[in-house]
């Protein structure tokens, strides 16, 4: 229910893991937030799926991310025991089911009474004088109420960038060409991921297309917890997933070249059908399953076409597409007579969760949207800034950062199979992680040209290849954390958010755990 009060300090849209950072962060600076989630739970990917943290560099890890990782091992020390063979699979909080991540944001957000949730509030319009936001228009879901709330600053923390483009700032979407900003992995592409090369039929051009969404399922592997499929999803076909059997028998569901512990492989699903999904144990019988993007029969590219530009009835409408075809998918593993009876059983020993989304089926609530609209800000972030070669051996160092990044660069496919496709779909940048090191994010990739009142720590302004590396859950956490300390600054010291001192910003993060700088970080 929405209080009478209709101004606040900061207003957050997206109750994502980078929103209810800066949340957080300005809350405890004395700020009061709106913030305001369409879903009826907020955690974003974080609480619908995504229970292994995609880090490769934990010494840059700081902040209000460390503090949640933390405060979820504390829960598993208490609930399992430090020295139980259940507790190392939580690997020190890093690895958690999505009840207890959302269990624990409500816990961080519950200390902090400034905070005003608004979750199933969709946000429908912002209104800008002379280019500075002023107020957002919301929608009440569940009664149908519209009104208006206005405030001193604005974040966007959106996956899809919905706040920065009702306010006007100028955005990119989709892929640049290779020449636009000289990155050797941009446009249309074909990457062996297995050796590291680009492929023949690669020709760099833009253009609209985005990495697949997808779901993130946590399964259970405990049958008193599972709860089994009964029937196919509506619109099933089956030739949908008929292609994996081809991938089978050539080899695309083989153990990885690199085997890395944690990167989502399982031995015993190696050389199966059960290889279509990316599986990593969790806790107390659980897994995360990834859909696995190598397979040619991946099914997922281009069903998110018209996603980001649609409106909410069709972004719905879309999000229903995703989750059949995931069910499909599980159906056809668990059940489908092509499959190899063993390899079905195999399946089948994975379940929904009766105790996970139990106001949804059992089954996530957000769909994974990897990329949407990304800001045209101060500085884009490039490829260039993300990656180290021969010629430049390290990555760029900027008076301004606010945060590192380390994730290798990882995109999607953008397309399903194409005739001549035989290695590899197209659009997929499988883990760069042979070029891909730690790097500086600076604080005007957030800040609009133009736009004044809004920060814009998720959707932020990269090209579509560096925006592969910053778009975990991890680096969104700690820009959020920046932009809700520049929104209580800009507040305090009655500046633009553009104009906040960045030395002072830097101290409070510094003093809040932030790490900004990898070369710091390993020097320790």
């Amino acid at each position: 229910m929405v209080e009478s009060k209709q101004t606040y300090d900061v207003v957050v849209i997206g109750g994502t893991p980078g929103g209810i950072a800066a949340a957080i962060a300005a809350a405890r600076h004395g700020r009061s937030i709106a913030l305001v989630e369409r879903n009826a739970h907020l955690g974003g990917m974080s609480t619908s799926g995504l229970g292994k943290s995609d880090i490769e560099h934990r010494e840059v890890i700081g902040g209000l991310f460390l503090e949640f990782i933390g405060r979820i091992r504390d829960h598993y020390v208490d609930q399992l025991g430090e020295d139980s063979e259940a507790y190392t699979l939580c690997r020190e909080g890093y690895y958690f089911e999505p009840y207890l991540a959302e269990q624990v944001f409500l816990e961080i957000l519950s200390e902090l009474p400034s905070i005003t949730i608004l979750t199933q509030h969709q946000l429908q319009s912002a209104t800008a004088e002379n280019q500075r936001v002023q107020s957002v228009q919301l929608l009440a879901r569940e009664t149908g109420e519209e009104f208006v709330i206005s405030a001193s600053a604005f974040v966007d923390a959106t996956y899809e960038g919905d706040l920065l483009a009702a306010a006007g700032a100028d955005y990119r979407l989709g892929r640049e060409g290779r020449s636009e900003f000289g990155e050797p992995h941009a446009g249309a592409i074909y990457f062996d991921y297995q050796n590291g090369k680009i492929l023949p039929r690669s020709t760099g051009e833009a253009d609209d297309s985005l990495p697949a969404y997808t779901y993130r399922l946590c399964l259970s592997s405990d049958s008193s917890n599972g709860v089994p499929l009964k029937e196919p999803p509506a619109g099933y076909d089956r030739n949908v997933y008929l292609g994996y059997l081809t991938d089978l028998e050539e080899g695309r569901l083989s153990a990885p070249k690199v085997f890395k512990d944690g990167w989502g492989y399982y031995p015993e699903h190696f050389d199966t059908l059960v290889r279509a999904l990316s599986v990593t144990d969790l806790p107390n019988g659980k897994v995360d399953a990834n859909i696995n993007p190598r397979p040619l029969a991946f099914p997922f590219g281009e069903e998110n076409a018209k996603y980001i530009q649609a409106d909410w009835p069709q972004r719905d409408e879309i999000a229903l597409r995703h989750r059949h075809l995931t069910l499909g998918l599980l159906w056809f593993l668990q059940n489908d007579e092509a499959v190899p009876a063993r390899q079905r059983e195999m399946a089948r020993k994975y379940q929904l969760p009766a105790d996970e989304f139990t106001d949804n089926g059992h089954f996530p609530w957000q769909l994974y949207v990897r990329e949407g609209r990304r800001l045209i800000g101060e500085v884009t972030l490039t490829e260039r800034d993300v990656t180290v070669t021969e010629e430049s051996p390290v990555t760029p160092e900027y008076k301004d950062t606010i945060a590192v990044g380390e994730f290798p660069i990882d995109s999607f496919p953008v397309r399903k199979k194409q005739p001549g496709d035989d290695v590899v779909l197209e659009g997929y940048l499988g883990m760069l992680a042979h070029i891909t090191r730690p790097y500086q994010i600076p604080y005007r990739v957030t800040i609009p040209r133009e736009v004044e009142g809004l920060i814009v720590p998720v959707a932020v302004s990269a090209t579509h290849v560096a925006f592969s590396s910053i778009r975990m859950e991890p680096t969104w956490m700690a820009l959020g954390h920046a932009a809700g300390l520049a929104a209580h600054l800009s507040i305090e010291n009655e500046t633009n958010l553009r104009d906040v001192s960045i030395d002072q910003l830097r101290g409070m993060l510094q003093a809040e755990g932030q790490v900004l700088s990898y070369r710091e970080a390993v020097s320790r």
